[in-house]
């Protein structure tokens, strides 16, 4: 499902006493995270605040916030989500956001009408991302989003199509090397 606003990190402490905050960040790259002018405290867009600057110290981002310039003021927004608009993201045209892809339908890209289920998380091994999906009974398998097996994600319509290797989907069936 498209969303309107994104997740982009965690305030986990503040930095120093002018009101820096130390931010976990959950997107991709110290870049990513750079690229946005304002941030919202809220996910619904409430409480923006303008960035005034942004950098990379060790595995979190410094992140200074327009009428936070104080010790009292950055403390009180620790342990806050920070979002941005989805809208203002560089995003490759046919790309989707990972929380985009939670809870879409998982379905057979030649028989649409047989439903796998849906995705309630995405792992990321390092090779490929691992699909987590649920069907309706609760059963939970796993499913790598490779170009062989994902033929089409349609974010705006929650439907992933997909081509699943032999065995992933198919519970009791014996699988053999001949």
């Amino acid at each position: 499902m498209r969303l309107k606003y994104l997740e982009l990190g965690k305030i986990v402490s503040t930095h120093g006493v002018r009101g820096e905050l130390r931010v976990q960040y959950w997107c991709d790259s110290p870049e990513f995270f750079k690229s946005f002018e304002t941030v919202y405290l809220k996910k619904d867009g409430q409480e923006p605040k303008k960035v005034l600057g942004a950098r990379q110290h060790g595995n979190v981002m410094l992140l200074t916030l327009e009428g936070v310039d104080d010790l009292d003021k950055a403390n009180a927004l620790r342990g806050r989500v920070i979002y941005v608009e989805r809208d203002k993201a560089p995003l490759a045209p046919g790309s989707y956001f990972i929380a985009e892809l939670i809870g879409c339908e998982v379905r057979d890209a030649d028989d649409e009408t047989k439903l796998y289920g849906r995705v309630t998380d995405v792992l990321n091994t390092g090779a490929s991302d691992i699909w987590q999906i649920k069907d309706d009974d609760g059963k939970e398998y796993l499913l790598p989003s490779v170009p062989s097996v994902v033929d089409k994600v349609d974010i705006d319509n929650c439907i992933a199509l997909v081509r699943p290797m032999k065995g992933i989907f198919d519970e009791g069936e014996e699988i053999r090397e001949d």
